[in-house]
């Protein structure tokens, strides 16, 4: 080995023997699907909640694309079609592993408010967020920090938002849910920085260094979890003009530049995008220092 190349591996190292044992940092560089499935990340392909009754979560939906604004740099593509019924649905969900709990969660996330092919106006919903299984109905130990981007407005409200949400529980059937919700009303059409600290019975909302949200009490997460990102559709009428159903699929993507933890410590955006940079710098494009739960716990990719 040549020496400056000795030298970048020792830095790389030292730096990931500091890390240890509590940081996740993925940059979506794999080659394939099969990368990010060798790295932990599980490929959603179980029918159920969320989304329209009958569409199929399918794992079709993610790849891993060029960056075109930046040669050399890759990104997670999650892209879901509709033409409005449950077989015209795709819908798409990749989660990490189940060990994640207090601390800091950041990803850098491009949102689209239309279609990348197609005519506009359905009610698609993309997101980051962590989550635990919910095991029957007021699971009182169900936790989930959810940021829900709605292009096209939606469950009874018109207005293109973001949702900050942290969870306390939830039953399915008839709906009835307790959480804390945050809406930004505006248009984050394109990429920004989407941070959530966890710590001190607090959860801390950032959109691109600026806090919008803080949420406590009976709401804060009590059980590990899983990171998520995903792509779903609500039901064509909560939209207040209803697409047309059938016929050529209405196609929209949401795009990952990287997504990074820290566990049990709390960062603000300029310090995790500093160790990011670092990370990138060193050649790390992914790195998972933090222990898996004790007990182990099952990871699956469902709600």
């Amino acid at each position: 080995m040549k020496r400056g190349a000795l030298a970048a591996a020792l830095l790389l190292a030292c730096t990931l023997a500091s890390a240890a044992p509590g940081i996740f940092f993925d940059d979506f560089s794999q080659r394939d699907v099969a990368g990010l499935q060798s790295g932990g990340w599980l490929l959603r392909d179980r029918a159920g909640h969320p989304g329209i009754e009958g569409a199929a979560w399918s794992a079709a939906g993610i790849s891993l694309v060029d960056d075109p604004a930046r040669p050399g740099n890759r990104l997670l593509r999650l892209t879901g079609a509709t033409d409005g019924t449950g077989p015209g649905t795709q819908q798409v969900q990749l989660c990490h592993q189940r060990k994640y709990l207090e601390g800091t969660y950041a990803a850098r996330v491009r949102f689209s408010d239309e279609p990348a092919s197609g005519r506009d106006g359905d009610p698609v919903i993309q997101t980051f967020y962590v989550v635990s299984p919910l095991k029957h109905d007021f699971d009182p130990e169900f936790s989930e920090l959810d940021w829900e981007y709605l292009a096209n407005g939606g469950w009874g409200k018109p207005e293109t938002r973001l949702y900050g949400i942290t969870w306390q529980t939830v039953q399915m059937e008839p709906w009835n849910a307790f959480n804390a919700a945050h809406e930004e009303v505006r248009s984050l059409k394109g990429w920004h920085v989407l941070l959530m600290q966890v710590a001190g019975g607090q959860t801390r909302w950032f959109v691109d260094g600026r806090q919008v949200a803080q949420h406590g009490g009976r709401n804060y997460p009590v059980v590990p979890m899983a990171i998520a990102f995903s792509m779903w559709f609500s039901p064509p009428s909560e939209v207040p003009v209803p697409l047309p159903t059938g016929g050529e699929p209405r196609v929209y993507q949401e795009d990952v530049d990287w997504v990074f933890h820290a566990r049990n410590t709390v960062l603000d955006t300029a310090q995790v995008q500093a160790r990011v940079n670092a990370l990138r710098r060193q050649g790390a494009s992914r790195v998972d220092t933090v222990p898996a739960a004790q007990p182990a716990l099952e990871s699956r990719c469902d709600f």
